[in-house]
């Protein structure tokens, strides 16, 4: 978790051990401390778009999510192990961040995306009666890079079965679902690296656990510091984007993230 979402958490216990340190002393504190988190470099290649099927337009270009479950941003990202490299699904709501699929494995096959989605579509059923489900998922767009788990046949034919649109980057340009690739780097930098994962079995424990932790108890500075399922439950929460650049203070923006 970042400095900032750990100094909003920490405002009742400062109050209560009458501890007196503003936000910008709290950073120095971490940097000091070696305790702000590092961008780790992207090794292992997830996308494969040189196939043979159909890549789908990008239709959101200019939309701006106004409540939940009106666009999903699906992304693959991979997390090294002592014995090799394990790849995550994951499938997020734009409007509030929560983490709606999730999946782990340890090979690219589309079926493993296809059971991220199968969770995501499969909450929007448990969340809501079966009328407004289905009235959600008919508007509901489906945005991802063009890798051949997206544009496979299984996947795209579930996808159209529940007559949910399909949107897709039109360049490996990582800008082109920049929520997905956030997501990627705070699940795997602030929970997975510091769980004991070895294999499958163990990343799916862990997975299960950050994406539970990451949903309900982290806040978020573009969600006026609620977490994503607050806000996913309660869309009218009025928010504030709250987030502001600390890092410049010792070092270049590349070199931390918040």
């Amino acid at each position: 978790m970042g400095g900032k979402k750990l100094y909003a958490l920490l405002q009742s216990f400062k109050e209560e051990n009458a501890i007196k340190m503003g936000r910008d002393a709290f950073y120095t504190f971490l940097f000091e401390h070696k305790l702000l988190l590092r961008r780790r470099i992207r090794r292992a290649r997830t996308t494969f778009s040189n196939h043979c099927f159909k890549i789908y337009d990008n239709l959101i270009k200019d939309l701006k999510p106004t409540r939940p479950n009106q666009l999903w941003v699906s992304d693959i990202t991979y997390y090294k192990t002592p014995s090799g490299f394990l790849y995550i699904s994951l499938i997020t709501d734009a409007y509030s961040h929560k983490i709606v699929g999730h999946n782990i494995a340890d090979n690219l096959r589309a079926e493993q995306s296809i059971q991220a989605l199968d969770m995501a579509l499969r909450g929007i059923q448990s969340d809501q009666k079966t009328s407004q489900s289905n009235q959600l998922i008919h508007q509901l767009i489906h945005h991802s890079d063009r890798g051949i788990q997206y544009c496979s046949k299984s996947y795209t034919e579930l996808l159209k079965k529940r007559s949910v649109s399909i949107s897709m980057t039109q360049s490996g340009d990582p800008l082109e679902n920049p929520l997905a690739e956030r997501i990627n780097g705070i699940i795997k930098n602030e929970y997975l690296k510091f769980y004991p994962i070895k294999n499958v079995k163990q990343g799916r424990i862990g997975l299960n656990r950050a994406v539970k932790l990451y949903n309900t108890e982290r806040p978020h500075l573009s969600l006026g510091m609620n977490t994503p399922e607050h806000i996913h439950q309660k869309p009218k929460t009025k928010t504030k984007q709250l987030w502001k650049t600390y890092y410049k203070l010792h070092h270049k923006p590349s070199d931390h993230v918040p």
